[in-house]
C-alpha cells in the first residue's frame, strides 16, 4: 500500500529534478561535452530520456503487480496478430508509394501533380477508413469499443497529440527562439520539455485511475465523482473552450498546407482539409478516428524524419540527426558572432530602429498622424495622375490609401504592433536570441541584466509548468486512454505514446539547428535577384509566414532582412536543403496528417461535450444513447464550420493558440481532477468553485493583456503580474483553482462517496 505511493513519490521527485531542476541551473551547466553544452543537451534530449524511463518503469511495475494470476485471452491475442499483419502491409505499401512517386518525379512528373497526388491519396485513405469505421453504437463511437491494443493506442495518441504545433511550428519556434526565447516571448526548448514531461504526470496521477471508471468523456468523471449537474456542465464548457482554441490552430495548419499543395486560395484549402476531417470523425467517431490516426502517425513521422536525416547527412555525413547535430551548435555560435559585428547587419538594424521611432511619433497623436498620411497619399495620387504616370504605380498608390486604418482605434492597434515589430527587429540578429544561451540577460551583469535574466527564467519555467499540467487536463488526450481494453494497457499505452512522440521531439531541435546553419551559411549573402523561387511562392500563401526586403539597399540578403514565421520553417526544409519535390510533398502530407489527426480528436471532444454532457439526463437506455450519438454528429458538423471560419481570419500563430489552450485546460480540469482522485474530502461545491475560479482567472489574464482589449479599454502599459506573460496564464489559474478547492472543501460538510470513488481504485497502490 505505502510502497505504491513511495514509488510514485520517488518518480515524481525524479521528474521534477529532470525538468525544473535542470532548467533552473541551466545557465551553470555550460560545460561543453563532445560539442554539446551540457544544459542544452539535458533540455533538448537528456530529460526526455528520463521522462520515458519514468513512464515505462511505472507501467512495468504496476502491470507486473496486476498481471499476477491473469489469464491470457487467445481471441484477443489473435486479434492483435491480425492487426500487426495489416499494419505491416500498410507500412510496406506506403514506402512503395513514396518510391513510385520519387521515380515518377525523376522521369518528369510535374511538381503540381506530385503535390496533388499526395493530397488526394492521403485524404482518400483517411476518408476510406472513416467510411469503413462508421457506427452509431455509443461504445464504439465514444471510446472505440474499448478494444484498442496499447501499441496502436499509443500510436494514435501520438498522432492525436502531435498537432500542427508539434509538426509545423515547434521546429520553427526552436529556430526563432533558441534555448529559451526572448524576454517578450519565452519558448524554444520549453516545448520539448513541457510536452513530454507532462506525460509523467499523466501516467502517475490520472490516466489509469480514470480508465478504471469506464467513462465515455472527461466531463463524465466530474458527473460521477461529484454528482449534481454543475461540475459536469462546467467541465463540458471548459472542454469546448480549450478544444475550440486548439482546433482553430489545427484547421489553420490544414488550410496552409492544402493551399500550398494544390495552389488554391487559403480559404479553399481550409474547406478541402475540413472535408477530410469530417469524413473521419463524423461517421465513425472514436472508432474511425483511432485507426485513421494510426495511419496518419506513420505518414507524419516519416515526413519529419526523412528531411531532418537528409539535412544531417548532407551537412555532417551522418543521418542520425538527434545524435550528431551538436557539432553544428558551435558553428552557429561562431556565425552569430560574425553577424553581430557585420557592418551590413548594423545598417539593417539601424533602419529598423528608425522605422520604430517613426511609428512612436505617430502614436503620440494618432488623429493628426492619420490625417497627415491620408493627405500625403491623396496628393501623391493627384501628382501621378497629372504626370500621366504608369497605371500600375497609380493603382499601387490607391491600394496604399485604401489600406490605411479606417479610424483611430485600428490605427493605434496597427501602429503599436508595427512599432513593436520594428523594435524587435532592430535588436541584434533581427531580435533572435543566441541559439544555445539559456535565458536573456546576464546573472553576473548589471542590475537590469540580472532582472532580465530572472524574468526570462521565470517565464520559461512558468510556460513549462502550464504545458505539463495542461497535458494532464486536455480532454481529447485523456479520452484516448478510455479506449484500451484494461487499466494495465492504459498504463502501457501512455509509455508507448511518449516513445512515439519522442521520435519527433528529439528530432525537432536537430532540425532547427540544421536549418539555421543552412540559412546562415548558404542563404544569407545571396543577391536578391538570385534568391530561390520558393520564398516568393510561400509569401503568396501568407505574407506573414516569410518576408524579405532590401532594407539597407545593398541588394544582398542580410540575416536581419529575412523573416521566417514559426509555421514555415519545417515546411520549407526540403526546398531549403535542395531535396526532391517528392520530399516537399511528403512533408506537406505529414503536416496535413498532424493537423487532421488532432482536429479529428478535438472536434470529436467538442461534439461529445455538447451532445453527451450538456444534454445528458442520466438515461442509459439504448435509444437515448443512439440519440446522443446522432446529436454529437450534428454538433460536430456545426462546430467544424465555425472553427473553419475562425481559422480563416488568421487569428494568431499556431504555437500561441495551442499554448493558450494548455493554460485553459490545466486551470479548468487538473486541480479538481487530481484532488478528486487522491483526496476523498474534496466536495462538489469545492470542485465547482475551483473550476470557475481557475478558468475565469486564466481567461481574464489572457484577455486583459491582449492589445485589442487594452486598446479598446484605453489601458496603458501592461497588465502582467510578477512579470509572467499571458501565454502562461494557467500558472495563476491552477494555483487559484487548487486553493479554492482545498479551502471550500475544508469549510463545507463532507459528502459520503461511493466505495468506487473514495478513494478511486488504485490510489492506495501502484
Amino acid at each position: 500500500m505505502g510502497g505504491g505511493f513511495r514509488l510514485q513519490g520517488g518518480l515524481l521527485v525524479l521528474w521534477f529534478a529532470a525538468s525544473f531542476g535542470v532548467v533552473f541551473f541551466a545557465n551553470d551547466l555550460q560545460v561543453i561535452i563532445n560539442g554539446w553544452p551540457l544544459g542544452y543537451w539535458f533540455a533538448a534530449q537528456g530529460s526526455v530520456f528520463i521522462f520515458i524511463a519514468i513512464v515505462a518503469l511505472f507501467a512495468w511495475l504496476a502491470n507486473k503487480r496486476d498481471s499476477a494470476g491473469a489469464v491470457i485471452d487467445p481471441v484477443y491475442e489473435a486479434y492483435k496478430s491480425r492487426l500487426h499483419r495489416k499494419f505491416a502491409f500498410y507500412v510496406v505499401c506506403l514506402l512503395l508509394f513514396l518510391a513510385a512517386l520519387a521515380l515518377a518525379e525523376k522521369w518528369g512528373l510535374k511538381k503540381s501533380w506530385v503535390g496533388a497526388t499526395f493530397l488526394i491519396a492521403t485524404v482518400s485513405l483517411y476518408a476510406a477508413i472513416g467510411i469503413y469505421g462508421r457506427t452509431s453504437d455509443a461504445a464504439e463511437y465514444y471510446v472505440a469499443g474499448r478494444n484498442v491494443p496499447a501499441l496502436y493506442n499509443g500510436m494514435a495518441t501520438a498522432a492525436d497529440w502531435m498537432s500542427a504545433a508539434s509538426f509545423i511550428s515547434m521546429a520553427g519556434g526552436l529556430y526563432l527562439q533558441g534555448f529559451s526565447g526572448t524576454p517578450a516571448q519565452p519558448g524554444g526548448l520549453v516545448y520539448v520539455l513541457g510536452w513530454t514531461g507532462g506525460f509523467c504526470l499523466l501516467a502517475l496521477l490520472v490516466a489509469p485511475y480514470l480508465r478504471k471508471l469506464d467513462l465515455y468523456t472527461v466531463p463524465d468523471y466530474f458527473g460521477l465523482r461529484y454528482g449534481g449537474r454543475w461540475p459536469r456542465m462546467i467541465a463540458a464548457f471548459a472542454a469546448v473552450m480549450c478544444s475550440f482554441t486548439y482546433v482553430v490552430a489545427q484547421i489553420y495548419g490544414v488550410g496552409l498546407i492544402a493551399s500550398r499543395l494544390t495552389g488554391v486560395q487559403f480559404e479553399i484549402g481550409i474547406l478541402l482539409g475540413l472535408g477530410g476531417v469530417l469524413v473521419c470523425s463524423f461517421l465513425g467517431g472514436m472508432r474511425a478516428v483511432t485507426w485513421t490516426q494510426v495511419t496518419q502517425y506513420v505518414v507524419l513521422i516519416l515526413a519529419f524524419l526523412i528531411p531532418v536525416s537528409w539535412l544531417a547527412y548532407q551537412q555532417l555525413g551522418n543521418p542520425l540527426a538527434p545524435f550528431v547535430y551538436g557539432q553544428q551548435l558551435q558553428k552557429i555560435t561562431a556565425l552569430e558572432q560574425q553577424l553581430l559585428s557585420s557592418p551590413a547587419e548594423l545598417e539593417v538594424t539601424h533602419e529598423y530602429a528608425r522605422r520604430a521611432r517613426d511609428y512612436e511619433l505617430k502614436l503620440q497623436n494618432v488623429e493628426v498622424a492619420l490625417e497627415h498620411e491620408r493627405k500625403e497619399l491623396r496628393e501623391r495620387i493627384r501628382l501621378l495622375n497629372e504626370r500621366h504616370a504608369d497605371e500600375f504605380i497609380v493603382v499601387l498608390a490607391r491600394r496604399e490609401l485604401a489600406a490605411l486604418p479606417k479610424d483611430q482605434i485600428s490605427a493605434r492597434e496597427r501602429w503599436s504592433r508595427a512599432m513593436q515589430e520594428n523594435q524587435e527587429r532592430a535588436k541584434p540578429l533581427g531580435g533572435m536570441p543566441a541559439h544555445v544561451k539559456p535565458f536573456a540577460g546576464d546573472p553576473a551583469g548589471s542590475a537590469e541584466e540580472q532582472q532580465t535574466f530572472e524574468l526570462s527564467r521565470r517565464n520559461f519555467m512558468a510556460l513549462m509548468f502550464c504545458l505539463m499540467v495542461g497535458t494532464v487536463g486536455l480532454p481529447h488526450l485523456l479520452t484516448r486512454f478510455f479506449t484500451t481494453r484494461t487499466v494495465a494497457e492504459a498504463r502501457t499505452s501512455v509509455a508507448w505514446s511518449l516513445f512515439f512522440i519522442a521520435l519527433l521531439y528529439l528530432s525537432a531541435p536537430a532540425l532547427a539547428v540544421l536549418v539555421k546553419f543552412e540559412v546562415m551559411s548558404h542563404l544569407v549573402g545571396q543577391n536578391f535577384d538570385s534568391l530561390p523561387t520558393w520564398i516568393a511562392q510561400w509569401a503568396k500563401v501568407d505574407p506573414t509566414l516569410i518576408s524579405v526586403g532590401d532594407v539597407n539597399g545593398d541588394h544582398i540578403l542580410q540575416f536581419s532582412e529575412l523573416k521566417l514565421g514559426a509555421d514555415i520553417v519545417m515546411l520549407v526544409t526540403p526546398e531549403l536543403g535542395g531535396m526532391p519535390y517528392v520530399v516537399s510533398g511528403l512533408v506537406a502530407a505529414g503536416g496535413l496528417a498532424a493537423a487532421l489527426s488532432t482536429a479529428d480528436g478535438l472536434l470529436l471532444t467538442i461534439g461529445n461535450a455538447l451532445a453527451h454532457d450538456f444534454f445528458f439526463r442520466g438515461e442509459n437506455d439504448q435509444a437515448g444513447a443512439v440519440r446522443r450519438v446522432m446529436l454529437s454528429k450534428f454538433v460536430l458538423l456545426v462546430v467544424a464550420l465555425v472553427a473553419a471560419y475562425a481559422a480563416a481570419q488568421r487569428p494568431a500563430d499556431i504555437l500561441y493558440l495551442v499554448s493558450a489552450s494548455f493554460s485553459l485546460a490545466g486551470a479548468a480540469f487538473v486541480p479538481a481532477m487530481v484532488l478528486g482522485i487522491f483526496w476523498r474530502r474534496t466536495t462538489a461545491a469545492a470542485a465547482t468553485a475551483g473550476m470557475v475560479a481557475g478558468l475565469g482567472l486564466t481567461i481574464y489574464y489572457i484577455a486583459i493583456n491582449s492589445i485589442q482589449v487594452r486598446t479598446a479599454l484605453g489601458l496603458t502599459g501592461n497588465g502582467v503580474w510578477f512579470g509572467i506573460l499571458p501565454v502562461s496564464a494557467g500558472v495563476f489559474g491552477i494555483a487559484a483553482g487548487t486553493a479554492v478547492i482545498v479551502l471550500v472543501s475544508l469549510l463545507s460538510r463532507p459528502v459520503a462517496t461511493t466505495e468506487k470513488l473514495a478513494p478511486l481504485p488504485g490510489t492506495t497502490r501502484l
